[in-house]
């Protein structure tokens, strides 16, 4: 009897945060196979602590998002990797945030700087695993966005962080076009929550593996009538 087919996974900006947390959790099971992503591996300790404790099951490579022709380059990585097996699950996780901007003092190369790597990368990583996501049982795909993008939430996150808060609402664009496009894919589009990261700071209330777990759950149990969600970690959906 041959051995059950591993469900496949790939994490991007998998080197520190909720991407490196992602990684823990999910090589936890055997039955998953993990592409971690990320700028420098080599410089990546954790990630690669973890690889060498992994069995096999965890694939570590260079692949940074700004990179637009290294991100259509890692496709020959991709299938050397996935074979003809496909991908199940997409973790678009790679992100910026590198301005506390207002609506009125807002640079327009920091708009740019914020959608080139929040929007458009994971616009390209997308198409770049679409065939393998098509040979995949799952066929999900994840964006880590954030409440900030959201319209109807601007008097809970204020009015600040706002070529951010432009760039994840793009992304959140992306993913209800992608789900329009592609309904027999599941689209999810998540808010991790104010997390204890170097993006969070150390004054957020949430560590990682708490925001990941909530995370993990809703992606993992996602049914028909969850495809095209947008939801926080705690599983309260965010309006649009």
């Amino acid at each position: 009897m041959s051995a059950a087919r591993p469900t496949s996974w790939l994490v991007t900006g998998a080197s520190r945060g909720l991407g490196l947390e992602f990684v823990r959790q999910i090589i936890a099971s055997p039955n998953n196979v993990v592409i971690a992503t990320c700028r420098n591996p080599e410089k990546a300790t954790e990630l690669r602590d973890l690889q060498a404790d992994a069995k096999g099951t965890l694939h570590v490579f260079k692949l940074d998002v700004d990179d637009f022709d290294g991100v259509r380059a890692s496709a020959q990585d991709l299938s050397a990797i996935l074979g003809d097996t496909g991908l199940d699950y997409l973790i678009s996780n790679a992100g910026v945030a590198l301005a506390v901007d207002g609506v009125f003092t807002v640079k327009p190369e920091d708009i740019l700087r914020h959608v080139h790597t929040n929007a458009a990368a994971p616009a390209l990583v997308s198409q770049i695993c679409l065939p393998f996501l098509e040979n995949g049982v799952k066929k999900t795909i994840v964006h880590v966005s954030s409440t900030g993008g959201s319209l109807g939430s601007i008097e809970r996150v204020g009015a600040r962080l706002v070529s951010y808060g432009m760039s994840k609402t793009a992304l959140n664009m992306l993913a209800r076009k992608q789900q329009a496009e592609r309904p027999d894919f599941t689209i999810l589009t998540v808010c991790p929550g104010w997390v204890k990261t170097g993006l969070g700071g150390d004054a957020a209330p949430l560590e990682p593996s708490e925001s990941v777990a909530g995370l993990m759950k809703i992606i993992t149990s996602a049914t028909e009538s969850d495809k095209g969600k947008y939801v926080r970690y705690n599983g309260e959906i965010i309006p649009w």
